[in-house]
């Protein structure tokens, strides 16, 4: 029997990232950048307002701190220490303008978030700082040289790397590659996923099962777990037993998908037929994981590209707990991510759990946390057994339990795996 790890290893080492392509940055996102993105402009690209006021040069407005909005003595033209500082105002520069303006000595403008500072004007006074005023303005406070404006290349200087090869592309480098002038971005895409149902049982959800028949359940399970892992996913559905038909479907995906995923054909006879009918695209190992659920599960790559193939548990709870431990990771790596592995994190048990002799456990589980302390607790769901789909639905964790650990009592520390957030 090899250890969850020894798979885990073999399985990582086939993972292949699909090859970067460039697309537009609207269709970026969630992906790994696969190149340096160099500024060839500043940003900003002239000095801009960064709010809402009155463009002035500071010296003009210097000491309205010291007369701020008190009453008392009326305005004076000959500047005395004691009479408020007012300006004429002239115009308004709006955001987009584009004729180059000039800012005269003892005036100010009206100006708007974003739009090009005129010629001699150092600082932008807010509006809360001023009575609004349109022809005249009053000041009530001063500002500093460089106040509110955001100066040529303040965020991206020429020849700076905007975003960088190996970043996850999110809202922010959407935005940020928009800014310097990008409408495509090399990236690497999403790796292809094609899952696979094999069985004589198996219907599709859309027609009612007959005696002895039951739903496809593991296709569309498991087509959800490759989106949520980041794939891009076809589902191919229930694919005949028939080795002619099976190996034609088979070798088709192989042609077009990075991981493929077949549910069903991993026991007994089953496998064997399966194994049979893919024998010349190359070999799948069936093998014992010391792991539950899930332990028998096959993996090999197959054709000339060597596609990772797996060959999953027919129950459903056991097929996704292996494609969680097993192929999502690979999925992660394929799309650069350097920490594949869901996080984990330490939490006190509400309850005592069972765990197999042996094989390392992932049983389904509820985290919370304590409102108090702070402190991780987790409740085990349907405890050892691999056939309660219900329970896997309601866990937002899965315990993880050493081979070496049979029971955990009420109260001890367990390692908590987090599966993805809800909501």
């Amino acid at each position: 029997m090899r250890s969850v790890e020894e798979q885990q290893a073999r399985v990582s080492a086939a993972a292949v990232a699909p090859r970067p392509v460039r697309v537009a940055i609207a269709e970026a996102q969630g992906l790994m950048c696969g190149e340096e993105v160099i500024a060839e402009r500043p940003m900003p690209a002239f000095d801009q307002a960064a709010i809402d006021g009155y463009a002035v040069r500071s010296v003009d407005v210097l000491g309205a701190d010291a007369i701020g909005d008190s009453s008392g003595g009326a305005e004076r033209d000959d500047g005395g220490a004691d009479a408020p500082i007012t300006l004429p105002v002239l115009g308004t520069i709006e955001a987009g303008a584009r004729t180059p303006t000039r800012l005269q000595p003892k005036l100010a403008t009206r100006i708007q978030t974003g739009a090009p500072m005129p010629t001699l004007a150092d600082a932008v006074l807010p509006l809360r700082w001023t009575d609004g005023g349109n022809s005249r303005v009053r000041v009530l406070r001063a500002v500093r040289p460089g106040d509110y404006v955001r100066r040529v290349g303040d965020d991206v200087q020429p020849g700076d790397v905007a975003v960088r090869a190996g970043t996850v592309v999110g809202a922010a480098q959407v935005g940020l590659l928009a800014a310097v002038g990008r409408d495509r971005v090399l990236v690497h895409p999403r790796p292809r996923l094609s899952v696979l149902a094999v069985g004589g049982e198996l219907v599709d959800v859309n027609r009612t099962p007959g005696n002895g028949q039951v739903y496809d359940v593991d296709s569309y399970a498991l087509a959800a777990a490759g989106r949520d892992a980041g794939a891009e996913v076809n589902r191919v559905g229930i694919v005949s037993s028939d080795p002619t038909k099976l190996r034609e479907v088979v070798e088709g995906q192989l042609n077009r998908a990075e991981v493929v995923v077949i549910a069903g054909g991993v026991g007994g006879a089953a496998a064997d037929g399966v194994r049979a009918a893919l024998s010349d695209l190359g070999e799948l190992e069936v093998t014992r994981i010391a792991m539950h659920p899930g332990s028998v599960q096959g993996f090999g790559q197959l054709g000339p590209e060597g596609v990772p193939t797996f060959l999953l548990p027919t129950n459903p709870v056991s097929a996704l707990v292996v494609f969680e431990v097993m192929i999502r990771p690979l999925i992660r790596l394929s799309l650069g991510k350097r920490e594949p592995m869901r996080r984990m994190v330490r939490a006190r048990t509400l309850g005592p759990i069972s765990s197999m002799p042996g094989r390392k456990g992932y049983l389904r589980g509820q985290l919370m946390r304590d409102e108090q302390t702070d402190e991780y607790l987790v409740q085990v769901l349907g405890g050892t057994s691999s056939h309660l789909l219900a329970t896997l639905a309601e866990a937002n964790c899965l315990v993880v339990v050493p081979e070496d650990i049979e029971q955990i009592g009420a109260g001890d520390m367990v390692d908590v795996a987090f599966l993805a957030q809800r909501g």
